[in-house]
């Protein structure tokens, strides 16, 4: 048996080996947790940088898709403000013209509503009312073109210039007209027969077959009306 002097002391070689082999086991451990510490580094950080990888991807596509949105349809931003204003002006313009046309024809605007109403009252009412309320209608309106037709007291119809000229109210048994100031109106044909006890108000009742004279009736109007504009200039 070889001796080896190991430490100061003898001993066998076989016993001199095993520390080398020893050693060399440590050795190829130490390597081998080495790279085992490597490898979970190297896969830790891989980790760490495949999150956020991915979402920068992320952001980056969809960015794109926004971008590519936009690009495809250019026009949408700009045209709904456009559009809107496009409606708004349309708008403007409309009531800028119902306004310049209540402000050409301020008669025909108060009295076109009124007059259809005034007609379906007398078709409504018909028979002999009907007629005598469409004939002296007819005649205010021939007394004084620029009368206006007006509706009042729950739906009476009322014709006026400068101010009320008379009232056309329809009964069971009369059609009357009551003029608002017929008490200083001159009636030289007398046509005045109801509310005569008044100080203001006078009053031409209508029954079924009478007639009253146009010629004098008119002139009745025309003198209501020039009483208004005097009054008016007052």
């Amino acid at each position: 048996m070889k001796m080896q002097i190991v430490n100061g002391y003898a001993a066998p070689a076989e016993s001199a080996a095993k520390p080398k082999s020893a050693a060399k086991a440590a050795s190829r451990g130490t390597k081998s947790m080495v790279k085992t510490k490597s490898t979970a580094k190297t896969r830790a950080a891989a980790k760490s940088k495949s999150p956020a990888k991915t979402e920068a991807s992320t952001k980056a596509g969809s960015a794109a898709t926004q971008s590519t949105a936009r690009a495809k349809s250019p026009g949408k931003a700009g045209s709904t403000p456009k559009a809107k204003s496009n409606g708004k002006a349309s708008a403007k313009s409309a009531r800028a013209a119902k306004s310049a046309s209540a402000a050409k024809s301020p008669k025909a605007n108060a009295d076109s509503s009124a007059s259809a109403i005034i007609d379906q009252q007398i078709r409504d009412l018909g028979g002999w009312r009907g007629e005598a309320l469409a004939r002296m209608r007819k005649l205010i309106q021939e007394a004084d073109p620029e009368v206006v037709e007006e509706l009042k007291w729950r739906g009476t119809p009322v014709w006026s210039h400068d101010g009320i000229v008379c009232t056309g109210e329809s009964y069971k048994t009369t059609v009357k007209l009551t003029f608002a100031r017929g008490a200083v109106l001159p009636d030289p044909s007398r046509l005045f027969n109801s509310s005569l006890e008044g100080n203001l108000r006078r009053a031409i009742d209508i029954r079924e077959g009478e007639q009253v004279d146009a010629s004098a009736f008119k002139t009745l109007v025309r003198a209501a009306v020039a009483h208004n504009r005097g009054m008016k200039k007052r």
